[in-house]
């Protein structure tokens, strides 16, 4: 009985060493695609950016293939897709912005904090730029929902408070627009995406000073 329990036990740390092994192996491919986002986003001009956006969904596509089912994989491959889609434009990104948004829900259904609330920043800005019905499935109470939802997670968040600040000024709500853009100013950048919220912080500062 002895030996049985310590071969389970036994059995019990191996398993729990390989899964930590296999975290460990996304996370370093992760913090990769991270990286390189990162770069894009900051420092390639826009009008560059379709091709380098490309070559990272294809990267990101293969590590979720590998690792289905984990949501911070996901959740990146949703982001870079929805980054792609923005940068190549018009009704050629629709393909790229409807798997960024089934992406991103598959990642929510696996971890309903959508990574720490970045899967839902994501789809509001999807559900608000992607054009509605019949062509699309832009959609401004679905916009406001996911916004909603990444404030109850992260409420000083600046990408958070930036982007629905840009949903409500379209929506014409501009006092609530003008008070997400000062929290986007004042929030706190995270130490793993410094340079975009850096970024969108600058941005930020620009549509406050547009709207006081």
């Amino acid at each position: 009985m002895i030996r049985r329990r310590l071969s389970i036990a036994i059995l019990g740390v191996g398993l729990s060493l390989a899964s930590l092994g296999m975290v460990q192996a996304y996370e370093n491919e992760v913090f990769a695609l991270k990286n390189r986002w990162e770069h894009i986003t900051t420092q390639v001009p826009e009008r560059e950016r379709a091709d380098d956006f490309s070559a990272l969904a294809e990267d990101a596509r293969t590590l979720a293939e590998e690792y289905p089912q984990a949501a911070r994989v996901l959740v990146w491959e949703g982001i870079i897709l929805a980054s792609q889609a923005r940068a190549q434009g018009g009704i050629g990104a629709l393909g790229l912005a409807k798997e960024a948004r089934a992406v991103l829900e598959r990642a929510i259904d696996i971890d309903p904090q959508g990574n720490n609330g970045s899967a839902y920043v994501t789809l509001g800005a999807l559900y608000d730029r992607a054009p509605g019905w019949p062509l699309g499935f832009g959609d401004s109470e679905t916009a406001q929902e996911m916004f909603s939802r990444a404030l109850e997670i992260r409420p000083e968040g600046i990408d958070v408070n930036y982007y629905y600040a840009t949903f409500l000024e379209d929506e014409g709500r501009q006092g609530e627009a003008r008070e997400h853009a000062r929290r986007a100013v004042e929030g706190q950048a995270r130490e793993d995406r410094q340079a975009s919220d850096e970024a969108l912080r600058e941005q930020a500062r620009s549509l406050l000073a547009e709207l006081e």
